[in-house]
């Protein structure tokens, strides 16, 4: 196992696309650690360059205490699984996982422990002598993980791996992600752009915008206290309600909208669906909405509402809600504990 390092790591192509700007980041042995945000953000370069995929246009990467930026991939005790599951559709699975250790010309006896040892920690042992073609998604997915399993290597890289599969199984697949990660105990850089993979997984997360780190923390630290705008729209789901502000004689005002002046400046104000709930009676609302349209969820119902010109999301148990019917009145409030609020210029927490 080892830490990994990444210092002032740039990435332009064609001297001028610049897709990678100056990530400073430090991943620590054992750390299970998820890249997260929008497609063409970095993330996956950044991944490829520590897989030493990509070149590195300027900075030092450096696993354990050895800088890596001219290793060739091999030669970085890394393994990387991808989007696509990459499999020889003519090789059984045990030919599949054991093809790496095979072109290292690993005695045959040990190639067979290390792949037995990986099956069996995947759960994967009677599909050894199977082909790809004859096993599911799912299936096919943990033998591309058995694969840099049996590897051994220092780092693991996963470039969005279950992207690929339907929503039951990649909930499913989360789960095994992370029982592998405590079982193995070691280091995991991921890649995705679901922030529920991200909040689900991760140790720590790394938001990425632009090719620009935008905040790293616990999942419940990027919940709590996003550090900008861009961040507290990005994690949640759903995701968090926006609304200009303006400040005069002590309130935030907006049209249906009149709260407690936290800051004396116009401002956007962040609250979560979660968090509003119906006032009291005789209590003076925060926000005065009407319900626009309904989506029923089961045991819950996101209840989309006009505020003003301004739409807000409500997310409430569906017995709470389950007479709403579009053009109702709502009366809301939220705790001031969890209101949040943006510069409207930078996006950056007041």
């Amino acid at each position: 196992m080892a830490d990994v390092t990444l210092r002032g790591i740039h990435k332009i192509y064609d001297d001028k696309v610049h897709v990678v700007k100056g990530v400073d980041l430090h991943i620590d042995d054992g750390e299970f650690l998820v890249l997260v945000g929008p497609s063409g953000c970095g993330k996956s370069t950044v991944l490829r360059m520590v897989a030493g995929l990509e070149d590195i246009t300027k900075g030092d990467i450096l696993i354990g205490d050895r800088v890596v930026n001219q290793l060739h991939p091999k030669d970085r005790d890394v393994a990387m699984v991808f989007q696509s599951y990459a499999l020889y559709p003519h090789m059984t699975v045990r030919e599949n996982m054991g093809f790496g250790l095979k072109v290292r010309k690993m005695p045959q006896a040990e190639m067979d422990s290390h792949i037995e040892e990986a099956a069996g920690i995947l759960e994967i042992t009677h599909l050894l002598d199977r082909l790809p073609k004859a096993m599911s998604g799912g299936q096919r997915q943990r033998v591309a993980m058995g694969r840099a399993i049996v590897r051994r290597p220092k780092v693991f890289l996963f470039d969005e791996p279950l992207s690929n599969l339907d929503a039951a199984l990649r909930a499913q697949m989360r789960v095994e992600l992370k029982t592998l990660h405590q079982r193995l105990g070691v280091t995991m850089i991921y890649v995705t752009h679901d922030q529920i993979e991200a909040m689900t997984l991760a140790d720590r997360i790394v938001v990425l915008n632009q090719g620009i780190i935008q905040q790293v923390g616990s999942p419940l630290e990027l919940y709590n206290s996003p550090a900008n705008k861009f961040v507290a729209g990005f994690i949640g789901s759903p995701q968090m309600n926006f609304l200009d502000v303006s400040a005069s004689d002590g309130k935030l005002h907006a049209e249906g909208v009149t709260i407690a002046a936290a800051h004396n400046k116009d401002c956007v104000l962040g609250v979560r669906p979660t968090d509003l709930e119906p006032v009291e009676e005789n209590e003076v609302p925060m926000f005065a909405a009407t319900v626009k349209v309904t989506e029923p969820l089961g045991a819950e119902i996101i209840i989309h509402a006009m505020v003003g010109d301004q739409e807000l999301m409500v997310q409430w148990p569906s017995f709470q809600a389950a007479d709403l019917k579009p053009g109702d009145a709502l009366a809301l409030k939220a705790s001031p504990a969890v209101l949040h609020y943006f510069d409207a210029q930078n996006g950056e927490r007041l």
